[in-house]
């Protein structure tokens, strides 16, 4: 097992970060961890109050930032044994209304990144990726050797920070790994996405848009099972690979939908189809056999508890009752 001493987390404020946060914050493996430095700039999808129960430990060190500032802001600090880049910008719509902020977070921020722990010999950089970049699946699922495909400004510039991040590795042999990961959820993801949203306009009787058809698929995976799968990465596999993580459970947005309606008790009638999203992916699919066969991890959580455990969350905010726009 890798023996981290330190640690960098980027993006550590927003929903998957968080929960990686959160978790090693009580893990006994990280007991001798004696430095983590957490970076995010909160904006709208990174909350300070998704990691306070980390800050109230002293071994957890919060950084406001920006990751393109990275020289700047980890200047005279000592470098960390391993750094994990969850930073990113990740909306698909927000990425086909103005790709910009994609472009300049996650190809050039991610860039800087993964150059400055380069230069100052970070024993591993764990790239945090999505199965977007292997773009729709007509049949079967993607492995770790299948073609880069993406097909919105998101997508195409995570492809890009994960060849930018491999390239380091084949050029100067940085030790580096990139994970993908299918769709995420649970409690604390931001508002906007889509198991959020439909959760949210469901409790306050609020029709649900659902793009297109509604048939598209997508493979759900509980946050806290990715973390672990994370975790175990981090600790334990090689460097110089990709590895991708998927949830074992494909489903079509309108069956996301009906499960969540049924558990609140709501109508289907509350279900509005509006036009198709620009570009939009048909099916995301992931074989992640190579790090089940690595590293023996499974998800373990099934779609129905995580599910049910993210509503409760949901329900348990106090905001929960406000009109979105």
């Amino acid at each position: 097992m890798r023996k981290l001493k330190s640690l960098l987390i980027t993006g550590g404020a927003g929903f998957i970060g968080s929960a990686f946060v959160r978790s090693i914050a009580t893990d006994a493996r990280f007991d001798n961890c004696e430095k983590i430095f957490i970076l995010d700039s909160l904006t709208y999808a990174g909350k300070i109050e998704n990691i306070q129960i980390a800050l109230n430990d002293s071994r957890f060190e919060f950084i406001h930032g920006d990751i393109n500032e990275i020289e700047i802001l980890l200047k005279g600090l000592q470098a960390p044994d391993a750094v994990v880049h969850f930073a990113a910008e990740s909306h698909v719509d927000r990425s086909i209304s103005d790709g910009a902020p994609f472009i300049n977070t996650n190809i050039v921020g991610s860039f800087k990144l993964v150059e400055w722990a380069r230069i100052n010999k970070i024993g591993l950089f764990l790239h945090v990726s999505t199965d977007e970049v292997y773009g729709s699946i007509e049949v079967g699922s993607a492995t770790e050797e299948s073609n880069l495909a993406p097909s919105s400004q998101y997508s195409a510039s995570k492809a890009s920070s994960d060849l930018i991040v491999l390239a380091n590795a084949h050029t100067f042999n940085q030790s580096v790994i990139v994970t993908r990961c299918t769709n995420n959820y649970g409690p604390y993801q931001d508002s906007e996405k889509l198991i959020p949203t439909i959760i949210r306009k469901a409790i306050n009787d609020q029709k649900i848009p659902i793009y297109g058809s509604g048939l598209n698929v997508r493979d759900w995976l509980f946050v806290n099972d990715h973390v672990q799968a994370l975790i175990s990465i981090l600790l334990n596999a090689e460097p110089g690979q990709i590895l991708n993580i998927s949830g074992d459970n494909e489903m079509s947005n309108l069956a996301v939908v009906n499960q969540i309606l049924e558990i609140i008790g709501k109508p289907t009638s509350l279900i509005e189809y509006v036009e198709d999203r620009k570009g939009h992916d048909m099916r995301y699919s992931l074989d992640s056999s190579k790090l089940k066969n690595l590293l023996s991890w499974k998800p373990q959580i099934e779609f129905i508890h995580g599910l049910t455990q993210t509503i409760d969350w949901y329900k348990s905010q106090p905001d929960i009752r406000k009109v979105m726009v």
